[in-house]
């Protein structure tokens, strides 16, 4: 059996027109640690799910040496190319918890038991932030490129992800959920709900 995610898919969706390419996920690292910092929550930790090219990693590197990143990955190419740990996050367990954990365009790859187990493990793994989003029939609608976007995945609306998130994260907004069990103090209108 061939793998979903290996070298030609990253040729395919990470080639010449990335949805999103290593220097728009080094700002959008930045101004996540940024925040971070304005609500005073520490990131010394960072686990990266779904870690592809890494590109995370690379944009923490460059302004926050000090911070501990770990990527997983189900992509047996993206892990033996790009250095990370091999699990799927329907059933991986962390061995730790991490300030900041990021999970983008993953969870829509996942059928709806699995997607479900993976936001309870996302919570196992989250101490302080989580960065997520997954594209939902909304964004199939009116914001995503489809000559350009992988759209063989499972298809939710926003409401399907949040009812589940909310369970161990509250919104902040853009993307950005706080853990339930971080003593941060956030203002009434910082909050998206």
């Amino acid at each position: 059996m061939t793998e979903r995610f290996d070298a030609a898919y990253y040729r395919r969706f990470y080639g010449r027109r990335p949805v999103h390419n290593r220097r728009q996920v080094a700002h959008l690292a930045e101004g996540v640690v940024s925040f971070a910092s304005w609500w005073r929550i520490p990131i010394r930790s960072v686990l990266d799910v779904g870690a592809g090219k890494g590109y995370w990693r690379d944009g923490l590197a460059a302004t926050r040496s000090r911070v501990k990143y770990h990527g997983i990955d189900a992509s047996q190419y993206a892990c033996n190319r790009f250095g990370h740990q091999l699990a799927d996050i329907a059933v991986w367990r962390p061995r730790r918890k991490y300030d900041l954990v990021v999970c983008q365009s993953v969870l829509q790859y996942l059928d709806d038991r699995d997607a479900a187990k993976a936001i309870g493990v996302l919570g196992m793994a989250c101490q302080g932030l989580l960065v997520f989003d997954a594209p939902t029939i909304a964004d199939r609608d009116t914001v995503i490129d489809q000559s350009n976007t992988d759209l063989d995945v499972y298809w939710r609306t926003g409401n399907w992800y949040r009812k589940r998130l909310t369970t161990v994260f509250m919104e902040i907004g853009a993307g950005i959920w706080l853990s339930r069990e971080c003593a941060a103090a956030l203002f009434e209108l910082e909050r998206a709900r």
